[in-house]
């Protein structure tokens, strides 16, 4: 089986393999120099069981003088080995002294029989540095240092006062030979004349130093001293081996040497022990008595209010821990120090041990003390705690102050804002921008409310920490709190009041709007009525008088209608007004729709009412007016129909008397006279028809829908009758007749008659 050496166990004692083959590869003179240190070594032990061996890697292989080596160099018996010559036989012997060394505490590592009874040489090398290590150097401790360490530091120690030595290694420090010959000059200086060795000759202090170690040290040539001058760097494990078998030798003489220096103080040490008893008492007394003032001073616990008086007492504490207390820390260990001193010295001597007075024990000092550094970590933990507690004290107490100064100034003005009346004589369009800019401001309290609550909450936390000014602290949080509140409540109200004022100007634009738009038709009506009332009326017939006033008793029915909406506009006007006083509106200007006002309607109606009875008038008037013009063309058209038609009929004789022309000249003028005579006669009927047209011209009448016959017509016939009566061939006659009918000239002759204008 495989057995492991672990390097940790053993302070690094075995270099692991792969560095063991690099050893040997980088410089083949290695192996030669721990094949025969090491077979040196074994021999030193071997011989005392009457063996030797020629071939280590040989002489190993069947593991029985192995076994015999580890028995030799341990003293302890191991297990019976197989006497037989078969590999099996080897082997077990092999793994028994294997299992022998890992049971002293060492794993070996990729060693195992198998390469062992095989005659592997790096193998076999490297358990025997491993039994080296641990019978020879592992326990070998020099000032707390043991093994490869413990032995170069007691090189150091024992060359150090040598000149030319300096021992830092296990190889190149060795290659001159000082330092063997001042290991051997240091323990036994008669042996070796050191002034006489060279640092330029190592091949004579090494010879020196092999020749004179055999012969009176019993320690065998184990190195060869032209290996060592010929390798650059000497083989390390071979001179450890080498300088242990030094180490092992004089360090028995060292022990007797001691035990007789002991002896010749045991006089010195019994006079000194009385006065260390002295001094023990009297250092014990003082100090319990420092104890004693120290502690009620240190258990104190009286808090102060400033971090500069709390600083005051740290300074003190660190001078206390600083100047006071280490000469006392000094005291009582030089006391225990003396104590055990002296009980070892008495103890050494064979003396009864030292009985200190009563309550000055080392026990009684350790309890004084204990209680000592109990009041001082109390008092250190109180002092930290209590200058924690301060400075964060401070840092509240500022930052209460930064926060309750920013705090101050952002709500400086705040409520005198939040109290103005601004709202009471804005506009709605004002009203708007108000309540967007205070909605604006609510949003920013909010915000600020996380500040407030920090105030409170670090004002909470000073009275909780005790802080010295809380009162002071407490004032101004509680008006900030009132302030906050009273903010808080303010912005409500203003938020009402600007939105109670907002719905009232809303409704009052609401209210001008209808108005607006309801007086504006009416007004337009109003003056259309006006224009109506107050127009000139021209009708020249019954029938048109009778639309006229038709139509106006048409608009005086809708009067009534027209006075409830004027009324419902003016209670639209009034009804602002009553919101207006109801709610202490002040208004800021007129209705922004429009221009026309209450009074103006009022005026306008009034002037309405007085031109109706006008207009009745004026129309009643020309109804009576038209109602005798009417009488007039009724009673022309009754003369004209009668006289029309028998001047028609005349006209007609008297043309066929001119046509026919019957019987002589004579009678034909006679005939004519009797119907000049006729129409003579006629003439006061048409002097009453042209006194009727006269009536008719006078009341402009232009028509007359009761006759066809016209005043121009009857008379230009009425002419041409007298005209033809009074002729009887071609003739001008100038009737008289004529001037009284517009002054006409007619001119008649026998075919046909002509009228003209007289100029």
């Amino acid at each position: 089986m495989d057995h492991h050496y672990d390097p940790q166990q053993t302070n690094d004692y075995m270099q692991p393999e792969e560095d063991w083959d690099r050893d040997l590869l980088l410089d083949p003179a290695w192996e030669k120099q721990q094949r025969k240190t090491f077979t040196a070594w074994c021999n030193s032990h071997l011989r005392k069981a009457g063996t030797q061996i020629e071939n280590i890697e040989e002489d190993f292989r069947d593991g029985l003088k192995l076994m015999l080596l580890l028995e030799v160099i341990s003293g302890e018996r191991l297990a019976k080995p197989e006497r037989g010559k078969m590999r099996v036989h080897k082997i077990s012997n092999v793994n028994k002294a294997l299992d022998y060394i890992a049971s002293k505490g060492v794993k070996l590592v990729s060693i195992g029989a198998e390469e062992i009874v095989d005659g592997n040489v790096k193998m076999t090398l490297g358990m025997i540095w491993t039994i080296i290590l641990r019978f020879a150097i592992q326990d070998i401790s020099v000032e707390e240092t043991s093994a490869k360490e413990g032995l170069l530091l007691w090189c150091q120690r024992k060359t150090a006062p040598y000149k030319n030595v300096n021992i830092q290694n296990f190889h190149i420090s060795w290659k001159d030979g000082l330092g063997f010959c001042a290991l051997i000059h240091r323990h036994r200086p008669e042996l070796i004349d050191y002034g006489k060795l060279r640092k330029d000759d190592p091949l004579t202090n090494l010879n020196t130093a092999f020749d004179v170690a055999e012969k009176y040290l019993d320690i065998p040539k184990m190195l060869d001293a032209e290996d060592i001058i010929g390798t650059l760097r000497p083989d390390e494990k071979a001179i450890m081996t080498y300088v242990s078998c030094y180490y092992h030798a004089f360090s028995g003489a060292q022990k007797a040497e001691t035990a007789a220096n002991r002896i010749c103080k045991v006089l010195a040490v019994n006079q000194e022990n009385e006065q260390l008893m002295e001094d023990y008492e009297k250092l014990a007394s003082d100090l319990l008595e420092w104890i004693r003032r120290t502690i009620p001073w240190l258990e104190n616990r009286a808090p102060e209010n400033t971090m500069q008086a709390m600083q005051q007492k740290l300074e003190d504490f660190r001078d206390y821990r600083r100047l006071h207390k280490p000469p006392k820390v000094q005291e009582k260990c030089q006391l225990e120090i003396n104590f055990n001193t002296l009980q070892t010295k008495l103890r050494l001597s064979n003396r009864p041990a030292f009985m200190p007075s009563e309550g000055k024990m080392v026990s009684d000092i350790n309890n004084a003390w204990g209680g000592l550094e109990q009041a001082e970590k109390g008092y250190e933990e109180w002092l930290l705690n209590e200058i924690r507690r301060l400075e964060r004290l401070d840092h509240l107490a500022e930052k209460f102050r930064q926060k309750a100064s920013i705090h101050e100034s952002w709500t400086d003005g705040k409520e005198a804002m939040l109290q103005q009346k601004d709202y009471e004589t804005a506009t709605l369009s004002e009203i708007k921008a108000l309540l967007k800019k205070h909605e604006a401001f609510e949003s920013d309290l909010a915000a600020h409310q996380d500040r407030v609550e920090q105030i409170a909450a670090i004002a909470q936390e000073l009275n909780e920490l005790d802080y010295y000014d809380s009162p002071s602290v407490n004032a101004r949080c509680q008006k900030i709190c009132d302030q906050w509140d009273n903010l808080g409540a303010l912005t409500q109200k203003r938020r009402e009041a600007l939105e109670r004022t907002e719905k009232l100007l809303e409704t009052i634009d609401q209210l001008y709007l209808e108005y607006a738009k309801r007086a504006a038709p009416f007004n337009n009506w109003m003056e259309g009525a006006m224009e109506d009332l107050q127009d000139t009326f021209i009708v020249h017939t019954i029938e048109e008088i009778q639309g006229l006033t038709t139509a106006h008793e048409q608009f005086k029915a809708t009067l009534p209608d027209a006075d409830k909406e004027r009324q419902a506009i003016l209670g639209i006007h009034n009804e602002v007004s009553k919101i207006v006083q109801t709610y202490h509106v002040n208004m800021a200007g007129t209705n922004p729709y429009t221009t026309i006002t209450p009074q103006e309607i009022n005026g306008k109606w009034e002037h309405v009412r007085q031109l109706v009875p006008r207009r009745d008038q004026a129309l009643m008037e020309e109804h009576a007016r038209q109602q005798q013009n009417e009488r007039l063309r009724k009673q022309f058209g009754a003369q004209a129909n009668v006289i029309g038609p028998w001047i028609q009929t005349k006209m007609e004789e008297i043309g066929r008397i001119s046509i026919e022309m019957h019987g002589t000249l004579e009678d034909q003028l006679n005939h004519l006279r009797q119907y000049e005579k006729s129409i003579v006669n006629y003439k006061p009927k048409i002097d009453q028809l042209e006194g009727d047209h006269q009536q008719i011209q006078e009341a402009l009448i232009f028509d007359n829908k009761h006759t066809n016959y016209t005043m121009e017509v009857n008379i230009l016939q009425c002419l041409f009758l007298q005209c033809n009566a009074s002729s009887s061939d071609s003739l001008i006659c100038c009737c008289t007749s004529c001037i009284q009918f517009r002054q006409y000239v007619v001119v008649l002759s026998r075919f046909e008659l002509k009228i003209y204008l007289r100029p």
